[in-house]
């Protein structure tokens, strides 16, 4: 199977946008989807790894594929506001690496 770069994923989300999705949905939209989704992500998570009973209507949704919802709507806000996501992950790890250098081995909490 090939790999799926972060560029390629904003690249065929476009693709797919602009062909069979007709248009993006604005910014305040896809931000209001994005928390749709992540909520239900986080319905799963918390039945299924957390102290909640999952509901049986729960059971067989996918896990990924409820973060791949998250991914795309993220991708579509990325894509439609001109940010290169493989840019700013990059960036964003730089940043967590220098910040959290030893932040987190300090962390007495995180000791098991």
């Amino acid at each position: 199977m090939n790999q799926l770069t972060i560029e390629d994923a904003q690249k065929q989300v476009d693709q797919w946008i602009t062909t069979t999705g007709v248009r993006y949905f604005n910014e305040l939209t896809n931000m209001v989807i994005l928390t749709e989704e992540v909520g239900e992500l986080a319905r799963i998570v918390a039945r299924r790894y957390g102290e909640q009973s999952e509901k049986d209507s729960d059971k067989n949704k996918d896990l990924g594929d409820e973060m791949a919802d998250v991914m795309w709507v993220l991708i579509c806000l990325a894509n439609q506001t001109g940010i290169n996501l493989t840019d700013a992950f990059r960036k964003n790890l730089e940043k967590k690496s220098i910040r959290d250098a030893i932040r987190h081995i300090e962390n007495p909490k995180l000791r098991t």
